[in-house]
């Protein structure tokens, strides 16, 4: 039995359409529409405030941080869910720049996410101690990993072209030279295997509603490692991340280990969709899910190469270097996107170029991929493309 033709059939995928945006959005299980009206009805509806103690949401971040620690390598107990992805890269930075405090510098890639770049540049003005954002290019990280750096904070799948780092080696490398590692895995966690203990890592951070499944505004997620999960100190000192929150005390007390990362109130009814998507997560094997992306890659990049030569391969040619995206470039790629979403083929761009296709096997098809490079060799050959319309861009693209 072939488990993703299973798997396939517990999402909702609109007839007509071609889904190939997971990366950024993952579609909607089945079941995640039964568990939340279920959770809203039976635990809501009917226990009300009670459901915070009856029905298990004061934990269920833990609870359901354990399910996705299994999927990135992780400790259990080690990875709690809540807030946004921002708001835990700002809490794991800040966190390992104290581990630190005798350095300065922040080093990070030109691939990582702008936002996490942001956060860095804001934790840098708020702490206005000196401390410095140094950022180059991908391949540089290695040669840049001097005595003077406190932490290396890198997204381990580039978002644009899924070039994907060696966390491993890195890791090693940033210890060696001293620093701390704080790995950002949006693009990692569903998408790849993941081993954060096995590559000692010392934070990690990531969101649920790509690869996850979660919906969107899904929770994120941080992982601390085991020897420093009762030393960190929260930056954002949150209600729920108190060793005793319903003391009422008017100072901090941090809570032990990983549950000092809470902050705020956990989106109860968020995490119930994910954990039906997670239901789903635990019937594969996160090997078997990479060898049958690798697969559909392949011959998504086959297909487009051979039928499309006006478009550029932007993403590693070598499997083992590429994340579960393929992107390619074009000068007209936005025009060309919206014109595959019309023609019921979705995925995405990114400026200034880039046309992004994630390859999710959960519910990502052989019978897809071929469909969607014969739509976009139709819309090259046609120059179907070429409209005004097609050329205004959306608030999101």
């Amino acid at each position: 039995m072939d488990i993703f033709k299973t798997t396939r059939a517990m999402f909702h995928l609109p007839e007509g359409m071609t889904y190939l945006d997971g990366n950024s959005l993952g579609p909607l299980p089945y079941a995640a529409q039964d568990r939340v009206d279920a959770m809203i009805r039976d635990q809501w509806g009917e226990m009300l405030i009670t459901g915070w103690n009856k029905a298990g949401w004061m934990e269920q971040p833990s609870r359901v941080g354990d399910r996705v620690g299994r999927l990135i390598g992780a400790e259990a107990g080690h990875v709690v869910m809540g807030d946004t992805l921002s708001i835990k890269v700002y809490q794991a930075l800040a966190s390992a720049l104290e581990l630190n405090p005798d350095r300065k510098v922040i080093l990070s890639d030109s691939g990582n996410f702008p936002s996490d770049l942001y956060m860095a540049e804001g934790l840098i003005r708020m702490l206005d101690r000196g401390l410095e954002l140094r950022v180059v290019a991908p391949e540089e990280v290695e040669a840049a990993l001097g005595e003077d750096i406190a932490v290396m904070m890198l997204t381990q799948v580039d978002y644009r072209s899924g070039r994907m780092h060696d966390m491993a080696r890195l890791t090693d490398l940033a210890h060696k030279a001293g620093a701390i590692a704080v790995w950002d895995l949006a693009h990692s966690a569903g998408a790849v295997p993941v081993d954060v203990a096995g590559a000692n890592v010392d934070f990690a951070i990531g969101c649920s509603y790509k690869y996850l499944n979660s919906g969107p505004g899904g929770p994120a997620f941080i992982y601390v490692a085991p020897r420093h999960a009762e030393v960190v100190n929260p930056a954002l000192s949150g209600w729920l991340g108190h060793a005793a929150p319903f003391a009422f005390d008017l100072t901090y007390k941090p809570g032990a280990g990983i549950e000092r990362m809470r902050v705020g109130t956990p989106p109860v009814i968020q995490l119930a969709a994910l954990e039906a998507a997670l239901d789903i997560w635990d019937m594969v094997d996160m090997t078997d899910v990479r060898a049958r992306a690798v697969e559909l890659s392949e011959l998504f990049i086959n297909e487009v190469e051979t039928r499309c030569p006006e478009l550029t391969l932007a993403s590693p040619r070598n499997a083992a270097q590429r994340g579960s995206q393929v992107s390619f470039t074009h000068s007209e790629g936005y025009a060309i996107m919206q014109a595959l979403i019309a023609h019921g083929v979705i995925g995405d761009f990114r400026a200034p170029d880039i046309l992004r296709f994630g390859i999710t096997p959960l519910y990502v098809s052989h019978d897809d991929i071929m469909g969607a490079a014969t739509t976009l060799q139709e819309i090259m050959e046609g120059r179907l493309w070429d409209r005004d319309a097609y050329r205004i861009r959306a608030r999101v693209t």
